[in-house]
């Protein structure tokens, strides 16, 4: 009795597996020439590690930036930790990787999107909480590129 592939679960995998790659990249050289992430992710997931005022501002979802100021960047095998800068206020958060909403690099306008059942059903397209590292905010929104957002819809029956 086969229960078929679960190409879904498969594909969600191979992402989080390249972004594992891309960010033990930029822990290793740095983030090459123009190159710069938003991150959004889930807050109340219960592996996900961020000071309580940061919890408390963003209590469903969050974008990080990770541009021109970032420190002490740890990759595993389940997430990573970053320290970014919030307003002058240095924080370090842990995001395991099925944690990630979205993640974007405007820079080549690549994206990825992750969408779990509760996503399709609600009908909700809009735009998460963002927050973002100083440097990134002096950046006019026209600079950015829209990016190109890989949804797993078009592959399920």
């Amino acid at each position: 009795m086969s229960r078929g592939i679960d190409y879904g679960n498969l594909m969600h995998e191979a992402m989080r597996g390249l972004i594992q790659k891309v960010l033990i990249g930029v822990a290793e050289r740095g983030l090459p020439g123009d190159h710069h992430f938003f991150i959004t992710f889930d807050t109340a997931h219960p592996d996900v590690e961020l000071a309580d005022w940061l919890s408390d501002r963003y209590p469903g979802e969050m974008t990080v930036v990770m541009q021109h100021w970032f420190d002490a960047l740890e990759v595993t095998d389940e997430g990573f930790s970053v320290t970014l800068n919030f307003g002058e206020a240095p924080e370090r958060l842990y995001i395991p990787y099925d944690a990630i909403k979205t993640f974007v690099d405007p820079s080549v306008e690549f994206g990825l999107k992750f969408e779990s059942p509760d996503d399709r059903d609600d009908g909700d397209d809009g735009p998460g909480q963002e927050a973002a590292d100083e440097d990134a905010e002096d950046e006019a929104p026209e600079d950015h590129k829209d990016a190109e957002i890989v949804s797993l819809d078009s592959f399920r029956k």
